[in-house]
């Protein structure tokens, strides 16, 4: 028996460990540092730094683009450095995402020519069948329409997007619809490497939820990039947005309870919260609206507005 998990442990894992220890000490991280955020020696972090085009090699045999493979690696980094269980999450919906696409099969063939008629993976990570009013064909539709927009990349921040939809009787972050691995810059344009679906979001379904105690109404949130630029853009489109705690929080939990906080001295609907970060924290917009394809509309003329400001 060789399932396809053997593929996961032996190519696509240490080629994400390599890759992202990479990118964390391009951002000067030390080692120690970086073996204690992925859970390994500093040892292993000294060997993955050294590996040079491993990882790339590693990839190629699994048949995932470099480009894709490092923009994977730059999600994990980002829930690293938030929560090493978010990484976990990512990482498991990432390859869940290979392997119900199909993705994985070629390469599984190549090494067991005897599954050369197996479609498992196919059914039991992508042959769920989505029905019209579906909470995730909306927030599909949502997407869609982001990565239609020409101007809508020039507003996506540094840690990527993502849209987060809470349908009726929504009460935690499992019960949000979002984007696993959420929405990133591709070449200049804003692409999705995978479907949306439940509990795919712990931070921008957070914050959703923390707007949703304030005002029942709001039902889907969108996270961009925040600079003067936005600034200027957001009062063109006359939209004047809560601010957090200008000193910047440390954590995420600081941050929601900043946002509650902030949210309470709001009487009426807020459309948009301003998070000013801190260190090593960007800043960011957090777009609010009644679903999730209006949140992505407002966005878009936001996006519009912001191009307008250049």
């Amino acid at each position: 028996m060789h399932p396809p998990s053997e593929m996961m442990v032996d190519s696509f894992l240490p080629a994400m460990r390599e890759t992202v220890a990479r990118l964390l000490a391009q951002e000067g991280m030390s080692q120690g540092r970086i073996a204690g955020l992925m859970g390994v020696t500093q040892a292993s972090v000294s060997l993955y730094l050294k590996s040079e085009g491993r990882a790339s090699e590693l990839l190629r045999r699994l048949g995932v683009p470099e480009e894709e493979g490092r923009r994977y690696a730059s999600l994990l980094v980002e829930d690293l450095k938030k929560n090493p269980v978010y990484a976990v999450g990512t990482l498991y919906s990432i390859w869940s995402d290979l392997l119900g696409r199909g993705s994985m099969c070629e390469a599984h063939r190549s090494l067991y020519p005897q599954l050369a008629q197996c479609d498992l993976c196919v059914r039991t990570f992508g042959g769920r069948e989505l029905r019209p009013g579906d909470a995730t064909v909306h927030v599909a539709e949502a997407v869609k329409l982001v990565e239609r927009s020409s101007d809508f990349a020039r507003i996506m921040p540094e840690v990527s997007v993502n849209i987060a939809f809470a349908p009726e009787g929504a009460r935690t972050t499992q019960d949000i619809v979002a984007v696993p691995g959420r929405i990133v810059k591709v070449r200049g344009t804003a692409r999705s490497f995978m479907r949306p679906e439940y509990g795919a979001s712990t931070h921008v379904a957070k914050v959703l939820l923390a707007a949703m105690a304030h005002d029942p109404a709001v039902r889907a949130a969108m996270n961009l990039r925040y600079d003067r630029r936005m600034q200027r853009a957001l009062r063109r489109m006359k939209l004047k947005p809560v601010m957090l705690d200008e000193q910047g929080v440390k954590s995420e939990s600081e941050m929601i309870a900043s946002l509650r906080g902030a949210l309470r001295d709001e009487a009426a609907s807020v459309t948009a919260v301003v998070d000013p970060g801190g260190p090593g924290l960007e800043p960011g917009l957090y777009l609010f609206a009644q679903d999730a394809v209006g949140v992505a509309r407002l966005s878009m003329a936001l996006a519009r507005a912001y191009a307008a400001e250049g």
